[in-house]
């Protein structure tokens, strides 16, 4: 196996998704883990992930001594490059110039990693100035004169980039070099193990009891849900919440689609009314999901009341909400927002929580759903947060802006849908959505002076969700998306797109 190190990167757990993409097994380690707990896995090598702290700054992570002691190879990424480097001696310093997002290498010595040009994902403020004694340069960009450096003899490696990610075409690749070609390590691990161990923690887990699931109709609340129910068959009750927050349809869809596919009891609860009387006059959005994951918990512990009281809750909770939320396990990351299903629920409730996609990713559920029997109308929709539009509805969220919103995206998907962009399962766009801004502009229709709000159109390809770039949609389509906005929804006079990519930006607004 090969033992990942997190200094506390955004990307750790994809480094971990990659090499299972390998069929490497690996494991998962905080970077001060004891090496004990570590070296007791006996790993063929160690890869140290990126962080986002300073490696010459007081009281930032450093590399452990038992790793550099192990005599094992290592891969050090951005962050875990750097560490390497300040351990051994080299130099570390504030790069001139920061890169984010898209960049191009070329090899400048051969290497068993990597070789030639290649567009890697750059995501950093520091860079290697010096590298230690018996390393060499093996790539370089215009910016980095050391994008990646290697010791050959003792087999250790450094890249400033991020491999891992997937808007870095080779670097599944390179990873899988460093696993098998340096590491030695067997290529064993199968996706279909993810489904036999969730099964087997799901029954150790519960037993005999009976089971609530917390189910949107989305793909990570479904493939939960029938994760748990192949587990547990009819110890599991579904429930539904309507939270006056969905799309337009979405609760007609939603119930149709999971009473099709699966032999679960479902309730549907009409909680509009509380939802938003919780959201009345809140504008931070992290407030509007700390209220929102309240608000679900308290409806679910009523009607477990009314089912018998189980102790038991199946979330639909995947690693990225995780990352960006810190989770408990996670607390050395930088909190980006807080995911209603993760840091956002209460801190007292009657339930255990079930939550066997936590360590997934959004292609890996997918391929989950697909291996259960999932029909396509639920493995291919495209995510949805769970607290709905609250979070695309900028600022105060009141029953007529949340009409707004509803028509501007409704149009943005049916003409998506349309042109076979999205919603299949080789769609070239992952999500898209409208967002309502907090802003006014001036206009003018019919001759009129207009001050109306504000669209902004987010559309995105991504494999994993955890990088993103803005979708290229075609110039007609945006023109005629934008043109049915401002003539069909009331109050709307001005359309905008979102030309951001994550990072920097996330990929919902809020």
């Amino acid at each position: 196996m090969i033992a990942i190190l997190d200094f506390g990167g955004q990307y750790a757990q994809l480094i971990a998704r990659r090499l299972r993409d390998a069929q490497v097994y690996c494991q998962l380690f905080p970077f001060d883990a004891p090496a004990a707990d570590v070296l007791a896995a006996n790993p063929e090598g160690f890869v140290l992930s990126g962080g986002p702290a300073t490696v010459f700054a007081p009281g930032s992570p450093q590399l452990p001594e038992y790793v550099v002691d192990s005599a094992k190879p290592i891969l050090g990424i951005c962050y875990g490059m750097q560490a390497l480097t300040h351990s051994l001696g080299g130099t570390v310093a504030l790069s001139p110039r920061r890169e984010f997002g898209a960049a191009s290498i070329h090899s400048v010595a051969p290497n068993p990693l990597l070789n030639g040009n290649q567009v890697v994902w750059m995501s950093h403020g520091d860079r290697i100035e010096q590298p230690p004694a018996g390393f060499i340069p093996i790539a370089a960009t215009d910016n980095t004169p050391v994008a990646a450096m290697a010791d050959l003899k003792r087999n250790y490696f450094g890249v400033q980039f991020h491999p891992e990610v997937h808007h870095t075409p080779g670097g599944t690749e390179m990873l899988r070099r460093f696993a098998v070609d340096v590491c030695g390590a067997e290529t064993n691990w199968a996706p279909a193990a993810i489904v036999e161990q969730s099964i087997e923690n799901i029954q150790a887990q519960v037993g005999k009891e009976a089971v609530l699931s917390a189910i949107s109709g989305g793909l990570d609340s479904s493939v939960a849900t029938a994760l748990v129910q192949r587990a547990i068959g009819d110890q599991l009750i579904a429930i539904f919440v309507d939270s006056g927050l969905l799309r337009a349809g979405e609760r007609e869809r939603v119930t149709e689609a999971l009473r099709g596919s699966m032999s679960t009891e479902l309730v549907v609860v009409d909680a509009t009314d509380q939802f938003l009387a919780d959201l009345k006059g809140v504008v931070d959005p992290e407030e509007k999901r700390r209220r929102i994951g309240e608000r679900f918990i308290r409806i679910f512990e009523k009607q477990a009341k009314a089912l018998g009281s189980p102790r038991f809750l199946v979330q639909g909770t995947i690693y990225p909400d995780v990352i960006e939320s810190r989770g408990s396990e996670k607390a050395h990351l930088q909190r980006i927002k807080t995911h209603h299903n993760v840091g956002g629920l209460p801190e007292k409730m009657d339930f255990e929580l079930i939550e066997p996609l936590r360590y997934l990713f959004k292609d890996e559920v997918r391929k989950v759903g697909k291996e259960l029997g999932l029909p396509p109308a639920l493995v291919w929709r495209q995510p949805f947060p769970g607290p709905g539009l609250a979070v695309r509805c900028l600022g105060e969220v009141t029953p007529a802006r949340l009409q707004t919103l509803r028509a501007a995206d409704g149009i943005l998907i049916t003409e998506l849908e349309s042109a076979a962009l999205l919603s299949h399962e080789r769609a070239p766009i992952a999500q898209a959505f409208a967002v309502l801004l907090p802003v006014h502009s001036v206009g003018v229709m019919g001759d009129q002076r207009t001050y109306q709000e504000c669209i902004a159109l987010r559309a995105i390809t991504t494999q994993d969700y955890m990088t993103a770039d803005w979708a290229r949609l075609p110039d007609d389509l945006l023109a005629r998306v934008s043109n049915r906005i401002v003539n069909e929804v009331a109050g709307v006079n001005r359309v905008v797109y979102d030309v951001s990519s994550k990072p920097p930006a996330t990929i919902e607004w809020e």
